[in-house]
């Protein structure tokens, strides 16, 4: 049983707007300076670049919480405060980035989340579902040819049912303190009260093309006179605060079940350009699932991240595990970063061998990883993928040449694989990443989406709905073969997202906490960040603003205006065809430290973004509310 928190706890929510209105001068003065930066920056991909801004890194002692929006992490920070656990304090928080992150995740996307009690961890899946009855032939033309991907995206074909909510509601049954409609206050009361437009959103809504299509979306991201609502203008969302406080008093059926499913649905079905298949039926049979997570040794320690439908645990097992395998003159910890005109920029040989091991696990990925329910794991098991024996055999592909392009492995029990048998799969880096960790012991690491920017462009009761289903595969098989991520009722499609929990094998004490958006790029992301702090030993902060590199099985992508000339060359001379782009990162992470016998939580949160780091310290500790 969990007890009501004593008065003083619920009344204390009641500071949130105090501390919103310190955070608006916070919010609007990183606005300006990611404004400045970003006005020399060449047009970027959706989600775009919207600027730089150096960031410090923050130490509490007691928790600590990192999100993509100051007054998300605001709200969290203060459920912490109040007694609350981790998970409370990233519901309280995601919720709050539904509001002012609308762009990337909300109640209409889904996401994965790692829960950890000490070294005890437990995956909560709650990526979307396709429609019962959507087919192989969804995102193909009539004459079979894959759609143009936009087409695809805009409009109702594209809506998988939400999961954001049911995967929270299961992680607060099993590890919440509050109760659930506390958690829900801090973004009722902002979207009621209202919030400043930050940066990001205002830049992201100057680059949109589809969004003002939607009537609802129109009215709400736009001025009357069609032009984009500006940075700092105060945006109140009253739909969305109805939407919530009925979610908070009935739980998560109201959403799944009723008019607000039946909503969802009528927009879905009666877009007049691209409808889409869901139905009430679809909506009410969805269920999140906890699944086993996967984790795999690295050097001294155990890292632990989500197992499909999601790859990113998988392929950061396998990427690490290959690194480990190399001989040793090319151990990874041979090759750090090197100081160049007052930044870190990474060794040209750390470049190659990352991204070759990068170019093999998303061969990998591509040819094995889908739904575990309808797509078997190689050798019965996906542990087949990772095993040391595998990833050494895998490891003897890297060379003093980059391969180009990788074809897939051959795992205990797997036929011989032909070459060329990608899938056609887009992910868009419309995504969040929160971490906690609270005075308990619990600690949390979450990822959410709505896949593409502003997802489907379509609104419902303040919120946004998903495109996740541009995630599968366009075309059902390939050379002959099915896709493992190809489009079936019922079905989830495969994810990159990578939240992932490091912990000391001797200990089991946790190191790491962190993950990123960045669609099927967060792998990369989160690699680089792994191998700044575990093998290069740089602080959590310096390794996220790291230039970001690495490759998906295709070219060797290097982030714009970060790698000077000579790295460029000498990676072409290795055989590397490279694409400059923005690589629009946003790690969020906490690390361990000590200082002396106190242990410290550091939060590090990217540069590219708005996040910020929070927490509170054992001297300000309220007493907190029991089970």
């Amino acid at each position: 049983m969990r007890a009501t928190p004593a008065p003083s706890h619920t009344a204390s929510l009641f500071r949130v707007p105090a501390l919103i209105r310190q955070l608006r001068s916070v919010l609007l003065a990183a606005c300006c300076a990611m404004s400045a930066s970003a006005s020399a920056q060449p047009a970027v991909d959706p989600e775009g670049f919207s600027g730089w801004t150096d960031k410090p890194g923050w130490y509490h002692t007691r928790d600590m919480i990192v999100a993509a929006h100051p007054l998300a992490t605001a709200a969290g920070q203060q459920i912490l405060q109040d007694g609350g656990s981790a998970i409370d304090a990233a519901i309280a928080a995601q919720l709050v980035l539904a509001l002012v992150e609308p762009q990337s995740s909300g109640l209409g996307g889904g996401g994965f989340l790692l829960h950890a009690h000490g070294a005890s961890v437990q995956a909560y899946d709650g990526r979307e579902t396709a429609p019962a009855a959507a087919t192989p032939a969804l995102f193909q033309e009539t004459s079979g040819q894959p759609m143009r991907f936009f087409a695809a995206v805009v409009g109702g074909r594209s809506v998988g049912v939400p999961g954001l909510l049911r995967m929270l509601e299961q992680a607060h049954r099993e590890h919440g303190r509050l109760p659930w409609k506390t958690l829900f206050q801090p973004a009722i009361r902002l979207a009621e009260q209202g919030f400043p437009v930050g940066q990001r959103l205002a830049t992201l809504l100057r680059q949109e093309r589809y969004l003002a299509d939607d009537p609802e979306a129109r009215a709400y991201f736009f001025s009357p006179d069609g032009t984009p609502r500006a940075a700092g203008t105060v945006l109140r969302n009253p739909a969305l605060a109805h939407t919530l406080r009925a979610i908070a008093a009935g739980g998560a059926d109201v959403f799944y079940t009723g008019n607000i499913a039946r909503d969802i649905v009528r927009k879905v079905r009666n877009h007049p350009r691209n409808p889409g298949m869901l139905s009430t039926e679809d909506m009410a049979r969805y269920q999140a699932v906890r699944r086993m997570p996967i984790c795999a040794p690295y050097r001294q320690w155990r890292v632990c991240g989500m197992p499909p439908p999601s790859s990113g645990g998988l392929a950061i097992a396998q990427i690490l595990g290959m690194l480990e395998a190399l001989p040793p003159e090319w151990q990874i910890d041979r090759y750090p970063p090197q100081r160049e005109v007052g930044r870190l920029v990474p060794d040209p040989m750390a470049v190659h061998l990352i991204s070759e091991a990068e170019r093999l696990a998303y061969a990998d990925r591509a040819r094995y990883v889908g739904d575990p329910a309808r797509t078997a794991p190689p050798g019965g098991t996906w542990s087949s993928l990772i095993a040391p024996d595998y990833l050494k055999q895998r490891a003897t592909a890297i060379t003093e040449r980059s391969m180009g392009q990788a074809m897939a492995g051959m795992p205990d029990g797997t036929p011989p694989v032909p070459a060329g048998l990608p899938d056609d799969s887009l992910e868009l880096p419309s995504t969040t990443h929160l971490v906690v960790v609270d005075q308990y012991g619990n600690s949390v690491s979450m990822t959410t989406s709505i896949e593409n920017q502003f997802g489907a462009r379509l609104m419902v009761r303040g919120f946004l709905l998903n495109n996740q289903l541009t995630d599968f595969a366009f075309s059902a098989t390939q050379n002959g073969r099915p896709v493992a991520n190809r489009v079936e009722g019922g079905k989830r499609p495969r994810s990159s997202m990578a939240p992932t929990l490091v912990f000391e094998r001797d200990s089991n004490r946790l190191v790491l906490a962190l993950g990123s958006p960045g669609g099927s790029a967060i792998i990369p992301y989160v690699v680089k960040t792994l191998v700044g702090t575990l093998d290069w030993g740089l602080d959590l902060q310096s390794a996220i603003a790291l230039p970001n590199f690495g490759s998906r099985n295709g070219p060797t992508e290097l982030e714009a205006d970060r790698f000077p000339a000579d790295l460029q060359e000498a990676l072409r001379m290795r055989g590397h065809t490279l694409r400059i782009a923005q690589l629009v990162s946003g790690v969020h992470g906490i690390a361990r430290t000590t200082q002396g016998d106190e242990v410290r939580w550091f939060g590090a949160a990217d540069p590219r973004r708005e996040g910020i780091a929070a927490g509170n310290d054992m001297s300000s500790a309220s007493v907190p509310s029991s089970r």
